[in-house]
């Protein structure tokens, strides 16, 4: 079936939204729908969708006109295939933002944190955020003088525009993410600076795990709403959520009985964290249900009372339970809540309402304020026992991030457990090589039985062999039973033809030129001498590469206005060395390169990493205009010898992302 997605859909945009299953089920219902009439209006859409899941089960088709309605004015305009699927796109997230999320493995190549896509925004939701970043932000030296942001406004949005906002909130969630050294903050910005810092922003928000699909640096100087709104609400979540591991908080071994439990704990998502914390304290309290979701659960605020006579009984108010009126117990909670000093994110109205995202940040605020475990150091000991080899820990993070970039249909909490049965393995493999998974054969989730889970690897090994990668004694099964080396060293090959592939794709697909390694060390090479400094990359694990010297001055070859000089160190120090490595990364990311390393990687010179840095910086380079390469005085026959250039030549479903 190779190159059918090219056939059904021209536009590659949305040829990276869906897989090849999707595409055909889609263009099923479409040619169904189309017969009725003879043609398909817009007009047509709103009671011909019923059919469709998630679009037809979620929304009523008044829901589906109103919203049609609302996105385009002439709903007589006659609709192809591929305008249907931008509709469908636009009410699948309409759908998903009104249930809170998506069912798992769903046809959902949409997930709860790309429902940003809503043309609405919550008030309840904007003043929650504000109110965060009034709080995390108002002492800043930049921003101070626009704080406190007064939520009845729209303000937000507007001091959103230049983009510091949004790279210091990146930074309040994760300390350290971006180096602030990189971030243009002049009182006025040209359109080039504000382009740079959403681009900065954009690339550093998906290496902390934030979903970007979709999104792009004209949305935020725009000041889109909807998707400003979507970024930071990501952005606060990961914040909220960041205690929620063994490492951060060991007295989370509590909810567990034995290792194996432990394990598993360990591969939960934050938020099923949160849910089996919240539950363990409840069974205390003597509460009888268990909380599911932070919704349609938690909407009588029963839960809550429970919760909080448990952590706070010196603030409990007997009321509080016999009370009937769910609003009036919910103003009750968040009495107890303040007396805790925990009365943030939310009003009594959203509790009632169910609002999913300021629930689960109340929740979480609440976990980070008193988390009511014990601190037994049994159970801290028992951690140490457990492997704790950083550097699985930072390559699983990079490529779980870098998948999630790609928007598979699912998103990814842990690479070891959610990628065994194959099923995201297969998806991924498709946006890299569009048309090479047979889906015929291919088992969707949910799948029960285990022989199942092992055709789908057996599959994802098979193609792996086909793009010749290296996979001596690997079998699928060893993906099935979690196998975290071999799985690594599978998706560290995936990660690596898609970066030769994007090269290849770029300029030199019309010739068939394979890109290697070589290729790229002998590119970046050629650009630092080329611009009259001496120092060289004798291969991506040459460990003079720990100073940063060499990369700041490749990044300064590609873009002369790139880095300031001024604020590089000598790299003779550890420190050194981690702020050049900061800077590196931020000053990358700034350019338009789309990296999942880690200042450490470059510091102690990580070969992977090294390479896929290098190869992001030569990307984006060769898809700068021709005239850019004459300004700097070299040419791209320099760049890899013996090649004739293509730029039309692009075929990569995922070139658009420019993931590497």
């Amino acid at each position: 079936m190779s190159g059918y997605v090219g056939i059904l859909v021209s536009d590659p945009w949305l040829q990276n939204q869906f897989t090849q299953v999707e595409l055909r089920s889609l263009k099923t219902h479409f040619m169904s729908m189309r017969r009725e009439s003879g043609k398909l209006t817009l007009r047509d859409l709103a009671s011909r969708m019923s059919r469709l899941k998630v679009v037809g089960e979620n929304l009523t088709e008044e829901d589906r006109a109103a919203c049609i309605q609302d996105l385009y004015q002439n709903l007589d305009e006659e609709v192809d295939f591929e305008f249907f699927l931008k509709v469908y796109l636009k009410l699948h997230a309409h759908a998903s933002a009104r249930t809170g999320s998506v069912a798992k493995n769903s046809s959902a190549f949409l997930k709860a944190a790309t429902t940003t896509l809503l043309h609405t925004i919550s008030e309840s939701e904007k003043a929650s955020y504000v109110a965060h970043i009034n709080n995390y932000l108002g002492e800043d030296d930049f921003l101070k003088k626009y704080l406190p942001i007064d939520p009845s406004t729209n303000d937000l949005f507007e001091i959103a525009k230049d983009g510091v906002l949004l790279c210091k909130l990146i930074n309040v969630a994760v300390a350290g993410t971006i180096d602030e050294r990189a971030i243009n903050t002049k009182r006025i910005l040209n359109p080039w600076e504000r382009n740079e810092n959403h681009t900065l922003c954009l690339n550093s928000a998906k290496a902390i795990g934030c979903t970007v699909v979709n999104i792009g640096t004209q949305d935020f100087i725009e000041g889109r709403r909807h998707l400003v709104l979507g970024m930071i609400s990501q952005i606060i979540k990961i914040q909220l959520l960041a205690d929620l591991n063994l490492k951060r908080t060991p007295q989370l071994l509590e909810l567990v009985d034995d290792s194996k439990d432990v394990e598993e704990l360990m591969s939960l998502p934050p938020e099923k964290i949160l849910l089996r914390w919240m539950n363990f304290l409840l069974k205390k309290a003597g509460y009888k249900k268990i909380v599911t979701n932070f919704s349609s659960d938690v909407k009588d605020a029963e839960a809550y009372a429970h919760l909080l006579n448990v952590l706070a009984p010196e603030y409990s108010n007997p009321s509080t339970l016999t009370v009937k009126d769910p609003l009036t117990r919910a103003k009750l909670v968040l009495e107890h809540a303040d007396r805790m000093g925990c009365k943030r994110y939310l009003t009594a109205k959203d509790i009632v309402e169910g609002s999913p995202n300021l629930n689960l940040a109340f929740v979480a605020h609440i976990f980070q304020h008193r988390n009511g475990l014990s601190t037994q150091t049994k159970q801290i000991s028992f951690l140490e026992t457990l492997p704790d080899d950083a550097q699985i820990s930072r390559e699983e993070r990079a490529f779980r991030f870098w998948m999630n970039s790609l928007g598979n249909s699912t998103y990814i909490d842990n690479v070891f457990e959610d990628l065994r049965n194959g099923w995201l393995l297969l998806e991924t493999l498709d946006k890299v090589s569009p048309g090479i998974v047979n889906w015929k054969v291919a088992n969707k989730p949910p799948i029960k039985l285990p022989f199942r889970k092992v055709e789908n690897c057996n599959q994802v090994v098979k193609i792996g062999k086909q793009l010749k990668f290296s996979l001596v004694n690997i079998a699928g099964n060893d993906i099935v039973q979690g196998n975290k080396k071999l799985i690594l060293a599978y998706l560290w090959q995936l990660m690596r033809y898609n970066i030769l592939q994007l090269l290849k794709n770029l300029r030199f697909h019309s010739h068939g030129k394979e890109i290697t390694d070589a290729d790229i060390l002998q590119w970046a090479n050629t650009k630092v001498s080329n611009s009259g400094t001496q120092s060289r990359m004798k291969s991506f694990k040459d460990k003079s590469l720990s100073d940063g010297i060499f990369f700041l001055e490749l990044l300064s070859a590609v873009q002369p206005r790139a880095v300031n000089w001024s604020l590089v160190t000598k790299g003779v120090t550890d420190d050194e060395k981690k702020m050049n490595a900061t800077y590196i990364i931020s000053i990358a990311r700034k350019l338009g390169c789309s990296i999942f390393l880690l200042p450490e990687d470059l510091t102690e010179v990580n070969q992977k990493m090294i390479l896929t840095l290098t190869a992001s910086i030569m990307y984006w380079y060769l898809k700068q205009p021709v005239d850019q390469d004459k300004s700097s005085g070299t040419s791209d026959s320099e760049t890899i010898s013996n090649s004739t250039l293509d730029d039309s030549a692009s075929e990569s479903s995922i070139e658009e992302n420019g993931n590497l």
